[in-house]
Order: C-alpha cells, then sequence, then structure tokens
C-alpha cells in the first residue's frame, strides 16, 4: 500500500484535491494570509503539513467560529473592503480559494493580495468549460456543475470567468504567472504543457500562483 501524501493529523477528513493543489505551491515555514478561508480546511492543512504560520479572513461569523473552534488565527472580515487595510509585503503567500468570483471588485482584490504577500495564489472556478458551454448552447440555462453548484438565483458568484479571462487580467495587472494548473471535474491536473484553449475547455478549475512584477527581459 502507498504511503498517505499528507500526515495522519492532516487525514481525519478526505483532503479536497483542489486544496491539495494549492497546498503544493506553498513553501514551508511562510507566513500565509488565506482570504475567504472558509471553515478553515486549507489553513489547517498547511498548519499540519507545512508548518506555516497562518492567517485567515472570512466574511461568515459560521467560518469565523469554524477556524477558531480549530485553533486557527482567523478574523471576520471582507476582501473587498478589509485587504486595504494590510500592509505592503505583510505576508509570503496570500490566498483566494474558490472566492474570487464571488466578489464585488475582482480586479482590486487582486492588487490588493499582489500589494500584501510576495506572492498571491488564486483558485476559481472555470465558466470556460466544455459542460458550461454546452449547457449553455443546449439549454439555453445558467449551468449546474460540481464546481458551479448553485441555481443562478442562489449563488454567491456574481462574477463568472474563463481561464482565459483570469489570465488577461493577469497581463493587465503587470504580474507574473510563476505555476498554474487546471483541474478536471474529478480533481485531476491537466496535461501541464497544454496549451490555453485545452485548459480553458477542459478545465473545470484553474488554480495559479501569480508574482507581483513580470521579470525583466534580458536584452
Amino acid at each position: 500500500m502507498n504511503a498517505p501524501i499528507f500526515p495522519q493529523s492532516a487525514q481525519q477528513r478526505p483532503v479536497r484535491l483542489d486544496l491539495a493543489a494549492v497546498a503544493a505551491m506553498v513553501a514551508p515555514g511562510s507566513r500565509v494570509l488565506d482570504v475567504g478561508c472558509g471553515d478553515g480546511a486549507l489553513l489547517q492543512l498547511l498548519a499540519d503539513t507545512k508548518q506555516v504560520d497562518g492567517r485567515g479572513v472570512e466574511l461568515s461569523q459560521r467560518g469565523v467560529n469554524d477556524c477558531v473552534a480549530k485553533g486557527l488565527s482567523v478574523i471576520q472580515g471582507d476582501a473587498d473592503t478589509d485587504l486595504r487595510d494590510y500592509p505592503t509585503d505583510g505576508f509570503d503567500y496570500v490566498i483566494l480559494s474558490q472566492t474570487l468570483q464571488a466578489t464585488h471588485h475582482p480586479r482590486q482584490v487582486l492588487v490588493d493580495m499582489l500589494r500584501i504577500g510576495r506572492r498571491a495564489i488564486v483558485s476559481f472556478p472555470n465558466f470556460g468549460h466544455w459542460k458550461v458551454r454546452l449547457s449553455l448552447l443546449a439549454k439555453g440555462r445558467m449551468p449546474q456543475t460540481t464546481t458551479l453548484a448553485h441555481a443562478w438565483y442562489d449563488t454567491p458568484n456574481i462574477h463568472l470567468c474563463t481561464i482565459r479571462d483570469f489570465v488577461d487580467l493577469v497581463e493587465a495587472l503587470g504580474a507574473h504567472i510563476e505555476r498554474g494548473v487546471a483541474l478536471d471535474h474529478a480533481g485531476a491536473p491537466i496535461r501541464v504543457n497544454a496549451p490555453w484553449w485545452v485548459w480553458n475547455l477542459f478545465g473545470a478549475q484553474a488554480i495559479f500562483l501569480l508574482e507581483r512584477d513580470a521579470p525583466k527581459k534580458i536584452s
């Protein structure tokens, strides 16, 4: 039998594959701010496997309570309004996992993340996935999938985007994509060296590690 990827302490419940992919991008012992941290599953995973100095911001009181019950350092806050109060370079990584599409001002949230952290990690559902396109074409209705599970009238998502849209925004901000991965509906990574259109068509969700400034070109 193969050894588990994560220590037993991190496996009391099965680890979501997208959270495992995010955790793989974080260096051990880093200072991490998890924005929209939910019930603290990612922060707990990072504490157990990467021994990070983790902090969290969560909008819902229930999420904050769940995190505090786990011994995590989390405060109640809103990504759209409260990130501006954090100091520049206060963290090594700022993470926004499955939350970007629920923010009112995603561009400004990314700007704040790249100011606060030396690197930013962002994951989001891909609205360009083939099942989404097919559902719109065949049924003429807003789709529901594994990663977009809510009905249109009951969803927290207000700014859905495709992988291509996100890459264009990163370029417009002058940031640099250090690493990226697209996951299928089962959570398995799509071939790393596949072209963007493959990721955009077959990726149910995407995860990107960003650097604040694009590297200088050497003449």
